[in-house]
């Protein structure tokens, strides 16, 4: 089944508070779902970078920076 949402027509309030809707529907049952292999590696060699030293951090602020305008 697919929604009809008509997600054209909805302000981006509307979108927002239908995504925390099935967000609080999912989390309320809980699935389970294997977490891809791809996910797996992404997160190996982050870790694999953090524990070598190799790892870099923003601030909050310097990611904003970063932020196209």
């Amino acid at each position: 089944m697919k929604p009809n949402l008509q997600l054209d027509q909805m302000t981006v309030e509307e979108k927002i508070q239908t995504m925390e809707l099935l967000w609080d529907s999912l989390s309320q049952a809980p699935v389970d779902l294997e977490t891809p292999d791809w996910h797996r590696e992404i997160l190996e060699e982050r870790q694999r970078k953090v524990d070598a030293g190799e790892a870099v951090f923003l601030s909050l602020e310097e990611l904003k920076a970063r932020r196209p305008r």
